[in-house]
Formats: structure tokens, C-alpha cells, sequence
């Protein structure tokens, strides 16, 4: 999967579905990052906007700094 900022504008974020497989761009309120205190515990999450499904991904040192950077919505795990 890749999250790679689009615009200048707005932040969308590229991403893709791996239950429907398309490819789409997501508004940062569209995303929601969850930190926490391990990199196995550190992901990101969204709706599908094609099927509905809701997808969790592994967030790395890369990923979060981009959604963060973008103004994701950011939570702290304990």
C-alpha cells in the first residue's frame, strides 16, 4: 500500500482497500493514526469509501510523520 500526499491544496492522501482492491484519495479527516508504544502497536485506519470495509495498516516512522504532517487525527495508546 501506498500513502503518498496528492495536493497541495486540501491534504488527500492516495491509499488503496487490500478486501476490494481499488485505489482512492482520502481527506485527512477521513484517516484516523494510532500511536503507540511499539511499532507493532502503531497503525492507521480507514473506511473504505468503495466497500464499507474498515482497513488497519502498520503506520512506520515514514507513514506517521506524513499523516501527521497532513493533520491526521492523531490518538495516544497507552
Amino acid at each position: 500500500m501506498t500513502l503518498t500526499p496528492v495536493s497541495a491544496g486540501p491534504v488527500l492522501f492516495r491509499a488503496n482497500c487490500p478486501h476490494c482492491r481499488e485505489s482512492f484519495e482520502l481527506a485527512a479527516d477521513a484517516l484516523r493514526l494510532a500511536l503507540g508504544g511499539s511499532a507493532r502497536t502503531t497503525f492507521y485506519s480507514f473506511t473504505c469509501p468503495a466497500c464499507g470495509e474498515q482497513v488497519r495498516k502498520p503506520a512506520g516512522e515514514r507513514i506517521v510523520e506524513l499523516l501527521t504532517g497532513g493533520g491526521v487525527r492523531t490518538i495516544r495508546l497507552a
